[in-house]
């Protein structure tokens, strides 16, 4: 419990250094753009079929608990405030997230094998501004916009199931979503990704920072992020849907 307590400190120290880092030049964009690419582009692919199926399968979960109300007309709303708020958001942090985190620790933790990090300390660059900040940076950005590409994928996959499958003018469908959804449903799915995007790359800094060991020892670190990411994604995610709803 005391190593458990330790460790919540540690990131805090880490967070709190690196937004400091951040905000003081000079300022590695082309660092960023490389994270960004990393990390976004190649998890396109991963998020576009996920949030697919993923609407079609609430589509479908939808309609039959509607259905027994008589109000399967209403599944547009129903997919998209479920995508939207919830979905898109979560299963991007937690399916992006664990291939991201997972890399983030890989990478750094076989520079602290291979005493890369070391080396940059012997030659007075700062750690956190030059291996962490790119990547939190890269996270808050990339996050979101995978985010709302899901969303869009997933109200399409919706579509697909109400109008080949449950015979719903796409017309209606269109015109329900826009009426019953509120600006309010994606700006909390938005922001719930922003905050998800943050813990992921943290977590991933931190876990690689820390590192000490061979090349066993890696990979029981990547595991150990990806459960360390999945747990801090659903907490953070009880906790701001909280908030949303306070607000």
């Amino acid at each position: 419990m005391r190593a458990f307590f330790r460790s919540i400190g540690e990131v805090a120290l880490l967070a709190a250094q690196a937004i400091w880092e951040g905000l003081i030049p000079p300022y590695a964009s082309n660092l960023v753009v490389a994270q960004i690419q990393s990390m976004g582009v190649s998890s396109l692919l991963l998020t576009v079929v996920a949030g697919l199926f993923a609407g079609m399968v609430v589509a479908l979960q939808g309609a039959h608990e509607l259905e027994r109300f008589g109000a399967t007309l209403y599944i547009g709303p129903t997919v998209a405030r479920s995508i939207v708020r919830e979905a898109a958001p979560v299963m991007t942090a937690l399916l992006v997230g664990g291939r991201v985190g997972a890399g983030i620790t890989a990478e750094l933790g076989a520079m602290m094998v291979t005493e890369q990090v070391d080396a940059l300390r012997a030659i007075g660059v700062s750690v956190v501004k030059f291996l962490v900040v790119p990547r939190l940076l890269a996270g808050l950005l990339v996050f979101p916009l995978l985010t709302i590409v899901a969303n869009v994928v997933g109200v399409l996959g919706g579509l697909l199931i109400a109008v080949f499958q449950l015979h719903i003018d796409s017309r209606l469908f269109w015109n329900t979503v826009l009426d019953l959804t509120t600006f309010r449903d994606y700006l909390s799915g938005v922001g719930k990704s922003v905050a998800f995007g943050f813990l992921v790359t943290l977590a991933g800094c931190y876990k690689g920072l820390t590192f000490t060991g061979g090349s066993t020892e890696l990979g029981h670190a990547t595991t150990a992020t990806v459960v360390a990411i999945g747990s801090a994604v659903l907490i953070a995610d009880f906790l701001l849907t909280q908030l949303f709803f306070v607000v």
